[in-house]
């Protein structure tokens, strides 16, 4: 692979004596990885039933593996299960980084695909509001699928600037995620076309870039909140520099330290000739780790922080009573006064979520599912929002059995009397416990309610 000169330049002037060993890393193989969704399963359950050959931790994030291609776990039952996200190491580290807890408000500003709102969701297990945004509408439905698979209710989904979420969330969020866009130069080793993308594109363009995108996530974040800035490159302007633009402009932000692990590298002020303590910043090289590249930084905004509290406005809508027959065997803890059908279709709105006029959005919370000639037909999001035990009436198949990969592939499955715990009617797919979508039981025969947009190919 041929490296821009100046991109050469750039990096033995980072690097200094380890500048060898970093052009070394670039004759060995990228890494892959996963990262387990703990809002689902726990790290040592997962370890416990995972059948993968060639796994082993990341160091430095306590849910996250790597794993080699000949284990496929994109094309494992578990995969569509949404026990893992599929996910390159050191990108693992800003959501795992970033100290989000149960029942907060968290912004993931630039979120397509997911691989970040997703660990998000996880910690925030089903409790407060993530609101997953991303400018690039297209890259949206990626981004809410991903986030559907991990079984996230508590979700709303834009396609805006952060000027125009600032209208409706102004000094909203306890946390806020800031992965910005960047020039990639921690990618080249593992996607080769970033070379020439950035020889189209260099870190001038993304820094004036980044430095927007701060800008409006400072108005977002409240008092007393945490913002976890990162990219995927090495540029010191787009790193050190775009956060000793920012602090310069924003005193109210100080760095926080980001906790240490071994192959961490300190940030680097003085190539920005900075006097704030940038070495608190954390710099990730694939010859000091086995990833790619990532760099981070932590900041604070000063003041007291205040208690979210939400009270749902009661809207005491009359539910139509095909969508309460069918609630009567749902355990899982809905709070009705959340329901909401819009021409049909049956959402379930989070606290702290209101409809903003002009907000361009995706989805805005739960889809339940479609109200159809007098019957409740679930939305495949709601089966995975579920655990076995929530729904009366679970079919429950061994990962080794033939069905389930027939099943996953949208084929109608043979049923005996004993694998349901009713004769006919709705049924709740599961792979070892753990949900999969819906099927429809007639006469020991489940016609297949798999969305078909997810089904597994080939």
């Amino acid at each position: 692979m041929k490296l821009p000169e100046t991109f050469l330049e750039q990096m033995q002037i980072i690097l200094k004596e380890e500048y060898q060993d970093y052009l070394q890393s670039f004759t060995g193989k990228g890494f892959t990885g996963l990262r387990v969704n703990t809002g689902k399963i726990s790290v040592e359950e997962f370890e416990r039933i995972q059948p993968f050959k060639s796994l082993r931790k990341v160091p430095w994030v306590k849910n996250g593996y790597y794993y080699t291609e000949e284990d496929a776990p994109s094309k494992h039952p578990y995969y569509y299960a949404g026990l893992y996200y599929i996910q390159e190491p050191s990108a693992m580290t800003p959501a795992s980084v970033l100290p989000v807890e149960k029942g907060e408000r968290v912004l993931d500003l630039c979120a397509a695909p997911g691989g970040k709102a997703t660990e998000l969701a996880a910690k925030l297990s089903g409790t407060g509001v993530l609101v997953a945004n991303d400018a690039s509408a297209s890259r949206t439905k990626a981004l809410l699928k991903n986030l559907e698979v991990f079984g996230a209710p508590n979700i709303l989904i834009t396609s805006e600037m952060g000027d125009k979420l600032n209208r409706c969330f102004h000094a909203y969020f306890d946390k806020i995620l800031v992965d910005a866009p960047c020039s990639g130069e921690g990618m080249f080793r593992k996607q080769s076309h970033m070379v020439t993308a950035w020889e189209k594109q260099g870190p001038e363009v993304f820094a004036k870039m980044q430095k927007e995108i701060l800008e409006q996530a400072a108005e977002l974040l409240k008092p007393g909140g945490m913002m976890l800035y990162s990219t995927c490159t090495f540029s010191a302007l787009e790193n050190e520099g775009s956060v000793d633009d920012f602090l310069k402009r924003h005193p109210e932000f100080q760095l926080e330290e980001i906790p240490w692990y071994k192959g961490f590298c300190h940030g680097k002020p003085e190539l920005v000739k900075s006097n704030f303590p940038l070495e608190r910043c954390v710099r990730l090289f694939p010859h000091k780790i086995d990833g790619e590249g990532h760099f981070l930084a932590l900041l604070r905004k000063e003041g007291e922080r205040k208690e979210n509290r939400t009270e749902r406005k009661r809207r005491f809508t009359k539910l139509p009573i095909e969508l309460l027959e069918f609630l009567k065997d749902v355990k899982f803890p809905l709070d009705i006064s959340g329901i909401q059908v819009l021409n049909n279709k049956v959402f379930w709105i989070p606290d702290g979520i209101e409809r903003c006029p002009g907000l361009r959005f995706l989805r805005s919370g739960l889809y339940m599912g479609e109200l159809l000639k007098k019957r409740f037909e679930p939305s495949q999001a709601f089966a995975m929002v579920l655990k076995k035990e929530e729904y009366a009436s679970v079919i429950d198949l061994n990962v080794s059995d033939g069905r389930v990969i027939r099943y996953l592939k949208g084929e109608t499955i043979e049923i005996t009397d004993k694998e349901s715990q009713r004769e006919h009617g709705w049924q709740l797919v599961c792979v070892d416990g753990y949900p999969l979508g819906w099927g429809k039981l007639i006469k020991g025969t489940l016609r297949n309610k798999y969305f078909s947009g997810w089904r597994m190919n080939g």
